[in-house]
């Protein structure tokens, strides 16, 4: 294979969070080892690796607290750099979890007072994403949870987030806004336990709202591995849902902290089924990665080249898989067995319910059927080392 055809082009639909450029490598037993880039900075630095967009945080562009003047200066410039650059707003969402005035949560804060400033902080940050062409608008509830179950009731806890996701639905919708809104589920950290925790949470939850139409899911690999679930599973379920609004791609190691390492650099075998999934199922939406680099960097650059690179190997990868006749053949013989029984239970009638209880079937012949899997798994194996 050709290096040059792992190189990224604005049709893959790259893109990066501003804050993953940003970060410092801090942590909490460290300071930080590289200055934080400004914003205009990494947008430029994404651009001239062929980035089709970029993520952010109101405060990733805005400074917390900017005045009016400020602020217009700043969004002229931001502006000024997606013509001259040629790359795109693709999210945005709302930084509601660094300020103290969130520490016991912000649309699940006890406080009427932080609930309604929360809502108009997001309402300014979406006026922000609207002018800048952004088209997805993210919730990421880093503070929306507990650690003293006593301190509040889950269910009136969730009331006031659906209240809030309401009330912003309905402020799009009245501004005329092209903006749909995702959310991105999360088990634990900062908090001790986060509400909308898995995929299946959210999806329960957005069925709630006034407007389920307009609201997806943002699911992350790190976040669901947080939890000790597997990616490909949750990815597909908000695909099959129809509810795959966009996603982040990221690496981590089960059931730890959120390492938010590079995609690929884990687990080859998560990192080629994500990528078949999304390709298999024509996923339309952009390629976010949310991860940042080691803290041994001094710069941001050569991780968001390794990030592209590596989706780019496993698009070629799937591509293998589907095209190689030993690996489609076992496949073929897996899926072929009873054939004339595909889709007898797809649509009901009494009719087809009673020849159903008629049929006579054979359990122990069933079970004598010959599975290849191990074979499957080498071959899958030695695709990904190389090796076929």
């Amino acid at each position: 294979m050709s290096s040059n055809q792992f190189s990224p082009t604005k049709e893959d639909k790259f893109a990066f969070g501003v804050w993953c450029l940003q970060n410092r490598g801090r942590d909490p037993f460290g300071d930080q080892t590289r200055p934080e880039l400004p914003a205009l900075e990494c947008i430029k630095g994404l651009a001239q690796r062929n980035c089709y967009g970029f993520e952010f945080h109101d405060n990733d562009i805005i400074p917390f607290g900017a005045s009016t003047a400020q602020r217009e200066q700043i969004l002229r410039d931001v502006k000024k750099a997606i013509g001259d650059w040629g790359i795109k707003a693709t999210m945005a969402t709302t930084n509601t979890f660094y300020h103290p005035v969130f520490k016991d949560g912000a649309f699940t804060s006890t406080d009427p007072a932080v609930r309604l400033y929360t809502t108009q902080k997001v309402m300014r940050a979406i006026d922000v994403a609207a002018d800048l062409g952004t088209q997805l608008f993210v919730f990421w509830g880093g503070r929306e949870g507990v650690e003293v179950d006593a301190s509040k009731d889950p269910v009136e806890a969730t009331k006031w987030f659906r209240e809030s996701m309401n009330f912003l639905c309905n402020y799009v919708l009245s501004q005329g806004y092209d903006i749909k809104f995702s959310i991105e589920p999360k088990p634990n950290e900062p908090r001790g336990d986060l509400y909308l925790p898995t995929v299946g949470s959210v999806l329960a939850f957005i069925a709630t709202l006034d407007h389920p139409e307009m609201v997806g899911i943002n699911p992350e690999t790190a976040h669901i591995k947080m939890a000790g679930l597997n990616p490909y599973h949750e990815f597909a379920q908000a695909l099959d849902a129809g509810k795959l609004f966009d996603v982040h791609l990221n690496g981590q190691k089960p059931l730890r902290f959120d390492q938010d390492l590079t995609y690929g650099s884990d687990d080859l075998k998560e990192a080629f089924f994500t990528a078949k999934l999304l390709v298999d199922h024509k996923y339309p939406g952009t390629i976010g990665f949310d991860a940042h680099p080691y803290r041994s960097e001094s710069d941001p650059w050569d991780f968001v080249d390794r990030n592209m690179r590596t989706y780019k190997i496993m698009q070629a990868k799937v591509r293998q898989f589907n095209e190689n006749k030993e690996i489609q053949d076992i496949l073929k013989d897996i899926h072929g067995a009873s054939a004339n029984l595909r889709g007898f239970t797809a649509q009901f009638s009494k009719e087809s319910a009673q020849k159903l209880k008629d049929m006579t079937f054979e359990p122990e012949k069933l079970a004598t059927r010959k599975l290849p899997y191990e074979r499957l798994d080498q071959l899958l194996t030695e695709l990904l080392l190389g090796v076929l």
